[in-house]
């Protein structure tokens, strides 16, 4: 598997880090003991959520804001094309989600000030502009402590695929995703660490180990009574053992499951992998997805970067999630936010041979879709070179008040850190009222 690496030298493990914990440390017993009932909020629009993580920050001009008529320094070498939606174009190298343009909303004129990867990352995945005093929760540690009663006891809550940028930040590791670690591969099942039964294990030896662990409950029984901690990892320990023993875990990973038709139009890419896994735990009751790919750094070879790997690769991949969650009835019931760190530069550098783009935090697109989210839609606009909003912008503060609006969750709601001081879930931003059904 590709490990990208950010041109400041952040790596995709480095972005998986957990306080002094890493999620891509914890194996099922470990999440399970970590996860901890929540409050369901009464007025949820979606049951579900996947949030795509574009790492390195992808180029909103070769993308979805493309400027034909701006200078050719600027507007590049892609053309538009029109999609599905009268009067809304796309990159001619993303066809098969103009087709499918009906079914989402572009946001345009997103804008903030932090051009360096880790910060833009964490702004993009919280939704709050990061302190240096406070590590805030991502959307999936949200999700958990809000809606966790109301998901099947027999799944993980929150999995990532193939890793995250999301923590739990002063929630509390007991909030962290089942992290997967890799990504599936074309007709083959999937297997998760802790969750497959790998190394010739059969499900009669984790049997015989859990009667050995019962007679040592026998021994420790005392102890236990008088330990929330023990009583805590017989709880949990329990829960994954049900987990990997009962066959629906397991088969939510599998995507050899998945009819040929349906797993053939998300192609063979880690990307369109990991999209066809994320359809696949969610209609299982997975509650929330984080989808993570990178390569999107492009400050050389900008254009041949995109049209001969990202784009089609993505355009296949989020295609194929949206039409097959609609297929499958679940799109209105599925809350979908993708988005990147930053944009990318208008003016095209010209350090390589055909030039690239670099950080641009002051303009950058947002895609949202499903859970009450009105597609079909571009809001907002860029100037005439796409350097910044043209009137009205966005801040990564209102577009998360809108995906936990989707969501049925009160960005105000407060929450408090171990140490009592109250802290609002958004602390600036808004729902954008365009968006909202």
């Amino acid at each position: 598997m590709a490990l990208h690496t950010t041109c400041d030298g952040v790596r995709r493990r480095d972005f998986i880090k957990v306080g002094a914990c890493g999620a891509a440390a914890l194996t099922l017993p470990n999440y399970l003991q970590m996860a901890a009932a929540g409050q369901v909020s009464g007025s949820a629009k979606a049951k579900n959520a996947i949030f795509i993580n574009l790492r390195g920050g992808p180029s909103h001009m070769d993308t979805f804001d493309l400027k034909p008529d701006a200078p050719k320094e600027f507007r590049g070498e892609f053309n538009p094309i029109k999609t599905n939606v009268p009067g809304v174009e796309f990159s001619e190298h993303l066809p098969k989600l103009a087709q499918q343009a009906d079914k989402f909303a572009i946001l345009r004129g997103v804008s903030h000030t932090l051009g360096a990867h880790g910060l833009g990352t964490e702004y993009v995945n919280t939704g709050t502009r990061p302190l240096a005093s406070l590590e805030y929760p991502g959307y999936g540690a949200v999700f958990m402590k809000e809606r966790q009663k109301a998901l099947p006891g027999d799944l993980p809550g929150f999995v990532a695929v193939p890793n995250t940028a999301q923590t739990p930040g002063f929630l509390g590791v007991k909030y962290a995703p089942l992290v997967t670690g890799s990504a599936p591969r074309p007709g083959r099942p999937f297997n998760v660490r802790g969750v497959a039964l790998g190394r010739g294990l059969t499900v009669s030896d984790v049997e015989r180990r859990q009667n050995l662990l019962k007679n040592l409950d026998t021994a420790f029984h005392g102890f236990e009574e008088q330990s929330d901690l023990l009583g805590g990892l017989d709880q949990f320990g329990q829960k994954a053992h049900a987990m990997i023993t009962g066959s629906r875990t397991r088969e939510a990973f599998d995507i050899s499951k998945e009819s040929p038709k349906f797993a053939e139009t998300f192609g063979e890419s880690q990307f369109g992998m990991s999209c066809l896994l994320a359809a696949r735990l969610v209609e299982s009751g997975v509650g929330f997805v984080t989808i993570s790919t990178g390569g999107w750094d492009t400050h050389g070879d900008n254009f041949t970067k995109l049209k001969t790997k990202l784009l089609p690769e993505f355009d296949t991949g989020l295609a194929s999630l949206l039409n097959g969650l609609a297929m499958k009835g679940l799109l209105e019931s599925t809350a979908i936010f993708v988005t990147g760190e930053f944009g990318r530069t208008p003016k095209i550098n010209t350090r390589s041979t055909e030039g690239g783009r670099d950080h641009y935090p002051r303009c950058m697109f947002m895609l949202m879709a499903g859970g009450g989210i009105r597609g079909g839609q571009v809001v907002g606009e860029s100037d005439d070179k796409a350097t910044e909003p043209a009137s009205r912008g966005f801040t990564p503060d209102d577009a998360a008040a809108t995906f936990y609006a989707a969501m049925g969750i009160d960005h105000t709601k407060e929450y408090q850190t171990n140490t009592g001081r109250p802290i609002t879930i958004v602390r600036n931003g808004s729902p954008i009222p365009e968006l909202i059904g």
